[in-house]
């Protein structure tokens, strides 16, 4: 049977905000090349610096990894985890395939996010909620190591040196703080381990990546 494809619920937006949110940003993994990082931190006691991460991310175009994603919420007795695989193309693919517990497919693709599951697809077009559109516009601004436009979105932190470094992202606009509290990405070298979203609401989810070349 066709998928049927339908207008994403107006209840719904917020939430597709998260998972959007969720993916992309963990897709800054991919932007990783094998080594940049390592290179990177040879100069003796360099701390890690936010110039230095969005070069290194700059020089990809894509990327292919497996995630195994761990979510807090309030309305559940236990968390509740999923895997899969994330994939990014540029200038504008993220994509986000779940294979367990339950099939689901996010396409983010130019102006529009997709989402499949339980034989429906469901479309929300960004420029009819800015709110969620921000989120995917920061997203590719990191990935395309803009960091002016980053920083036009996001309180940006980041700390530590090339064997530990976090990245923490805070939303400057009102909508986006009513969704997401921080993003916070803390890697070793040139791995990227984890990915930790902290909504506005006190869930919070904990995204571990591995490089798909490696299974």
């Amino acid at each position: 049977m066709t998928p049927m494809q339908r207008p994403l619920p107006v209840r719904a937006r917020f939430a597709a905000a998260a998972v959007a949110l969720s993916t992309v940003a963990a897709a800054v993994s991919l932007a990783l090349p094998c080594g940049a990082v390592a290179a990177a931190t040879t100069v003796a006691s360099d701390t890690w610096t936010l110039d230095r991460l969005m070069a290194t991310l700059a020089q990809n175009r894509s990327g292919h990894a497996t995630f195994t994603e761990t979510r807090y919420l309030s309305i559940a007795s236990r968390p509740v985890e999923s895997s899969g695989e994330l994939m990014f193309a540029a200038p504008d693919h993220l994509e986000k395939r779940t294979v367990s517990p339950t099939p689901e497919d996010l396409v983010v693709e130019g102006d529009r996010v997709t989402v499949t599951r339980g034989g429906h697809r469901y479309t929300l077009a960004l420029d009819r909620y800015p709110e969620v559109a921000a989120f995917i516009e920061s997203i590719r601004a990191t990935l395309d190591g803009n960091r002016y436009t980053l920083e036009q979105l996001y309180k940006v932190a980041i700390a530590g040196q090339g064997d530990g470094w976090t990245l923490t992202l805070t939303p400057l606009d009102a909508r986006m703080l009513k969704v997401v509290s921080t993003i916070t990405l803390d890697g070793t070298r040139d791995q990227l381990q984890t990915v930790t979203i902290r909504q506005a609401d006190g869930d919070h989810s904990v995204m571990r990546l591995r490089d798909a070349s490696a299974r």
